[in-house]
Order: structure tokens, then sequence, then C-alpha cells
């Protein structure tokens, strides 16, 4: 059986995250490690915050305090709010640690001997008024290409084409609003990207089960031809080049925080004697590897970190699916922290339950197209779905239950109809791991709303609380299939809403730590034996109103 190796873009350290950054990669590669583990694979779900360059520079000086305390100190804080949203990493890491720091040198240093790497005198952006080099995404300007006022130096949002400062018409710093942008010449290192193009080709034009976002992309790239990337900068946080003549200058960014992948797997293995990072990032056909990310992040997963693995010579593993995202927007426009706009994770958490912000936004994940947030759009799909469907099934069923039948299991007989049921259950949970299988969110949380619809219509149509007048063995039978389908409903829902899901499985008496896969319909409806004591949960999910989050809607993070 594969193991699943499964990575999530990183958060920039520089504040909380908003919602738009958690369903752009962090909450889908959850949900896909969830899967995983029940289905039984053996999983690495590994992330952490990407804490150098200039933006966290600026965000430290603004906040008054030194580079390492301010990384250290917004790390916890991202690291408490991603545990209470019940993202179940196995390592949640740092790019500015150790690990990343050794194994960033040492695979550049591969590169060099094998003569990926060269040195160029480069024109720079330079203000006066800020006294020092901008770095690429510090210098903002007009696209030359599609029109975009607000494109930085390193990438054009609107159009995703790779850009140089110098290629910007009327060139400012984004630090300063400054246009004294001028250009010097300055000495950096070159990663020959060029050199990689055919080989990167013909692993991605073989990726025919990527989505059509991710592959349109990278061979957008391709078909432009690829430029060589400068790999050093001119500041002082982040990892030192380990080069003659080059003390002075750390990594770009975007050249070490990828490999912040793999150091997490070190650190991960170095943990406990048993783990051996290998066995996942050299482990050949028996690891698959899946990548979750947002789709400006693209063009630096299918070209740039491949680049680096392929000219390092290293067996380590290149992506076996990439699965990108496309934007989530707020009420109409962009969630945004320097505008305030939209709703922030710590703020999420403090208005609602996590498991509540984890299915809508699952259910309305950006997958195939941009995809708005709306207070109405959410309200109403929370309470149709977790309060109406998933809460009722479980709260009308295990309370009539208890009430008649002494909170225990009865004994069921099962008849034509529980048989056709089983049938019906058994087609959505095949087509339902087909769509895990594929990272497909939407389409599986159709399906989990197609369980708990149907279970809701066969205790409707079975109807115990009339039938136990005249015929309290029919009426048991309904109870007991109908408890099963309460724990199908948690089982199904459980990479989605992980917290609800295990107070249903405790109050039925099963394992809420394992929580397995269920494909056989027939087993499905008999797997909690009669006899067993159960208990009722409290109201899982209470009606949400909009005057719940209209005052919170737009409140800067902490």
């Amino acid at each position: 059986m594969a193991k699943f190796l499964i990575t999530s873009a990183l958060p920039y350290v520089n504040g909380v995250k908003h919602l738009g950054n958690l369903v752009g990669s962090l909450l889908p590669a959850d949900i896909h490690a969830r899967f995983r583990r029940q289905t039984g694979h053996e999983v690495l779900f590994l992330c952490g915050t990407d804490e150098h360059g200039t933006p966290t520079e600026l965000a430290a000086q603004a906040a008054g305090s030194p580079i390492a305390e301010y990384c250290a100190r917004q790390h916890a804080i991202q690291a408490d709010i991603y545990r209470r949203f019940g993202l179940s990493f196995d390592h949640f890491s740092r790019t500015s640690g150790a690990a990343n720091r050794l194994l960033t040198q040492e695979l550049f240093r591969r590169l060099d001997a094998a003569g990926h790497i060269e040195p160029r005198v480069i024109r720079q952006a330079y203000s006066s008024t800020d006294k020092r080099f901008l770095p690429d995404r510090y210098v903002i300007g007009t696209c030359p290409h599609c029109g975009n006022p607000n494109a930085r130096g390193d990438q054009c949002e609107s159009c995703t084409r790779l850009l140089d400062p110098d290629d910007l018409l009327s060139p400012r710093s984004a630090i300063s609003g400054a246009t004294d942008v001028e250009f010097r010449e300055t000495r950096h290192l070159f990663l020959k990207l060029s050199a990689f193009e055919g080989r990167l080709r013909r692993w991605i034009e073989t990726r025919h089960d990527w989505p059509t976002l991710v592959r349109s992309i990278a061979l957008k790239w391709l078909d432009e031809g690829l430029k060589d990337r400068c790999i050093t900068r001119d500041l002082a946080w982040g990892v030192p080049v380990p080069k003659p003549g080059f003390e002075d200058k750390v990594f770009y960014v975007w050249f070490d925080a990828p490999i912040g992948y793999i150091a997490a797997a070190v650190e991960w293995s170095e943990a406990a004697p048993e783990r051996d990072w290998r066995a996942w990032w050299q482990g050949g056909d028996d690891v698959r590897y899946v990548q979750f990310l947002a789709k400006d992040n693209v063009p630096f997963h299918t070209i740039s970190f491949p680049a680096t693995i392929l000219g390092s010579g290293l067996p380590l593993k290149l992506p076996d699916l990439i699965k990108g995202f496309n934007w989530l927007t707020f009420e109409g426009g962009k969630f945004s922290t320097s505008a305030q706009r939209g709703i922030f994770t710590d703020t999420a958490l403090a208005l609602l339950p996590a498991d509540t912000w984890r299915w809508w936004l699952a259910a309305n994940s950006p997958e195939n197209a941009d995809a708005d947030f709306t207070v109405e759009r959410f309200v109403e799909g929370v309470n149709k779905d977790l309060a109406d469907t998933f809460g009722n099934l479980v709260n009308r069923c295990l309370a009539f239950a208890a009430a008649r039948f002494d909170a225990t299991v009865p004994v069921g007989d099962a008849g034509p109809a529980e048989d056709e049921l089983a049938a019906e259950l058994e087609r959505h949970l095949r087509r339902l791991r087909g769509h895990h299988e594929a990272s497909a969110l939407r389409k599986a949380t159709e399906e989990v709303r197609a369980i708990w619809k149907l279970a809701n219509a066969y205790l409707t149509e079975a109807a115990p609380w009339t039938v136990i007048k005249h015929d309290p063995g029919r009426a048991a039978t309904a109870v007991s299939t109908g408890i099963n389908l309460v724990r199908v409903a948690a089982l199904t829902g459980w990479p989605f809403i992980p917290s609800a899901a295990a107070e249903v499985l405790r109050s039925l008496g099963e394992d809420a730590e394992f929580v397995p896969w269920v494909e056989d319909g027939k087993e499905a409806l008999s797997a909690i034996p009669a006899g067993r004591r159960f208990c009722v949960p409290c109201l899982l999910f209470p009606k949400v109103s909009a005057g719940d989050l209209a005052s919170a809607a737009c409140r800067p993070p902490a």
C-alpha cells in the first residue's frame, strides 16, 4: 500500500492568515490527509511557516521587534490557530530553522558543482528614499504584458507572468511609495533554469491527472521560454550563501522555502529514532507525493523547485500530484489584510466552531474558478447542511432511540427496505472515495451531503416514532439501522468536520482516535451491535444568524 507524502503551501509568517489562505492549501491538504489515514495508508503531512524575505523584515520593524523574536512569536500564534482548526500536521516546521539552512546550502552546493549556478552582474532596483535595494516583490509598477498597474517585480498576479523589476513600467517602491527607483549594478547568483526546460516539459506532460489550472500555468511558462532566475538577495535575514564573494547575500525566499518541505521531514525524523525522512523523500514509487497550493504558487512548484531537485542530482521525490486552487474572494472583492477586509482565522474561531468554517470552505472551495464568500451564503449553507441535515439526523435518531429503547441499540431484522438502502449507500460511498482520491473537494462534500440526506430520508420513510405503536419489531429495525446510519454520517463527515464527527462517534461507543473508512453497505448498517449502550450528544450545530458575523466580518487580525 502506497505511502502518502502531503504538503501544504507554507503560510507566510507575517501575521494571521485569512480564510482565503486557509481554503487555498491548508484545509484541503488536511482533508486529504485525513481521508488517506482513514483508508489505511501511512501518511506524512508536513507544513510550516515561511519566515524569510523582506516582508518579514518590514513586519518585524513595524512591530518594533527583532526579526528572530518576531518570527518565533508569529509561528507560535499560527501553529495554535491551525491546531484549533483541526489541521492534523505530523510536523509544523519553520524555514528559519537549522535543518532548512543546512539543506538549502547543501542543495545549492550540488547545483553549483554541477554547473547550474552562474554569477552575474545585474541592475537591481534601489530607492534613495528607502536607502536600500528593493527585492523584486517590493518594486511595483505596470505590467508590460497585461497592463496591470500593481504588478510586482517578481510576478504579475493578473496574468501570472514572471517578471524582473526592470520590466515594469513606472516602477515605485512598495515600502514607501517613492518613485525614485533607479537600477544599480550588483553581483548575484543565478540558477540556469533555462537548461531544465526539456526535462520539465517531459515531466509535466506526463502528469495527466493534474488539474487543468496547474497544467495550463506550468505549460504556459514553458511555452514562453524559461529565463534563468536570480536566487540571491541583498538582505540580512535569510539563509546565508555558502560561496566566496557572496557572504553578504542570502538566498531568495522562493529558493529556500520549498526546500523547507524536505527540512520539515528531517526535523520530524530527528524527533524519534524509528523515523527516517529518506523513506519518504527518497521512497520512489512506494510514496505518492501530493502538494496543495494556490494558483499564484504554481510556477514555483512546477518549475523552480523541481529544477532545484533535478539539478541537485539527489533522488528526491518530485510531486505526483499538484492540486492548485483559485481565489476565494470576500463579498465581491479581495481579502485584504492591509485594507482590513475579510474574516481572519483567529476571528473566525472566536465566532464559531472550526468545523463550521471547515465545512463551508470545503463545500465552496475555489477549485475550478474563483468562489465568493458572503455572510448570507455562509449562513444559509451551514444551517442547511450542518444544523438541518447532519445535526438533525444525529439528534432525532439518537434522542428517540434513547427515550424508547433505554439508550441501547435494539435488535433489528433487516428487510427489503434495508437491503435497498445498503445498495444505495454503497454506491454513494464508492463515489465518495473516488472524489477523495481525485482530491475533488466540492464533489466529495456533495457526496457526503447526499449520504446525510439518504439517512434522513430513510428515517422519515421508516418513521419509527409512528411504527412503534403497532409494530415494535419494525421500529427496532429502523432505529438500529438509523443508529448505524448516524455512524456512517460521522465517518464520512470526519475529514471535513472532525470535532463534531468524533463527538458523535464517542457517543456511539466508537473509537474516535482511529476513524476507519466504510465502504460495504450491508456491513455499514450492522457495524454497531445490538445491546451496545450509547448517549445523545449535545446540540452539535446551533443555527447561525447573519448578525453573529456582520460585526466581525471586517475585523482586522490580532
